[in-house]
């Protein structure tokens, strides 16, 4: 399946006015000299954020693999052979284990993530069940599990939700080249529940498909042109695991990935940019150049849902040698 859409998709009947963000701004905004778009984006950072603090994030695969979906960068699909074993939902109790873990080592937030479709109503309660508790240790509350059915956002939302993570992934005009199993109108459907329900939406992308700059941008237009834009948007460079149709993609050019961290804050100053996936395979030069970019928020701890993290100590010393503290 090939998506033809040029159109910015709305998220609403009020998002559905002319866009704050065309793609062609969003494209101008790549091409400025890179120390420019580096000083605009910085100085928008610091109206909104603290200029030398970052919010620390840790993420655990509550259920991993088995997935049913086909979308081409992930490892937890059952469609490929990635090595990746499929595992039943993790216990509560380990669950708040790593949560503890987590809150010791810095955490302010614990995501849970699992490889579903879609949760079915036995699975759901199982997850509010973890999101209360972890809510009760004093940690902020995120979880991703796929596309939300009517009522879904609310229960999460009663257990102690705080974020609900859904990202789009790409733009309308390159998704059909990633995944078939559902289109973006299913991934738009999931933000207005989870929007409806009074959720805080956390919703990015992944960087290096084999998207073109202009889809890039189109990306960035879809998020920014959200009504209201996401309050948390992560941006992923794509880890590339063998098996996977996308392993031999070719990387992103370094310095492409820190625009993109540099235009997602311009044009959604007051969400927090989080550095997600692919930060392992990141030097330390390009991690402060995405932090001077407008990055306020990065996923903290040894693994990233299956694939690798920067560890704990490596994280400090950057952190010190940046002259970083952690958010509060």
């Amino acid at each position: 399946m090939i998506v033809t859409q040029t159109t910015l998709t709305p998220l609403s009947p009020a998002a559905a006015a002319v866009p704050r963000w065309t793609v062609q701004k969003i494209v101008d905004l790549y091409e400025l000299p890179f120390l420019d778009l580096l000083f605009r984006a910085q100085t928008q950072h610091r109206k909104h954020h603290q200029p030398n603090a970052v919010q620390l994030s840790s993420l655990l695969s509550i259920k991993t693999g088995g997935c049913s979906e086909d979308c081409s960068y992930c490892p937890q699909s059952a469609r490929y052979d990635t090595q990746v074993e499929a595992e039943p939902l993790m216990p509560l109790a380990q669950v708040l284990e790593a949560a503890a873990k987590a809150k010791e080592g810095g955490a302010q937030r614990f995501c849970m993530g699992a490889a579903w479709r879609s949760p079915t109503a036995r699975q759901l309660d199982a997850v509010t069940e973890m999101v209360g508790a972890v809510k009760a240790m004093g940690l902020e509350t995120c979880v991703t599990l796929g596309m939300l059915k009517d009522g879904q956002a609310q229960r999460l939302r009663d257990a102690g939700l705080d974020y609900y993570n859904h990202n789009l992934d790409t733009s309308p005009e390159f998704y059909g080249n990633i995944i078939s199993t559902r289109i973006y109108q299913d991934r738009l459907d999931t933000l207005e529940r989870v929007r409806s329900a009074g959720i805080n939406v956390c919703c990015g992308g992944i960087i290096g498909l084999g998207e073109s700059r202009r889809e890039r941008a189109g990306l960035i237009a879809q998020l920014a042109n959200l009504s209201p834009y996401p309050e948390s948007v992560p941006v992923n460079n794509l880890v590339k695991v063998e098996g996977t149709p996308l392993s031999d993609t070719p990387a992103v050019d370094p310095f492409e990935f820190v625009r993109t961290i540099a235009v997602a804050r311009i044009t959604m100053p007051k969400a927090v940019v989080r550095l997600s996936a692919g930060r392992e395979a990141m030097s330390d030069t390009m991690q402060a150049l995405c932090f001077m970019a407008g990055a306020g928020s990065i996923f903290y701890g040894d693994m990233l849902l299956t694939t690798g993290n920067p560890q704990l100590l490596q994280d400090k010393a950057l952190f010190e040698r940046l002259g970083l503290t952690a958010a509060l």
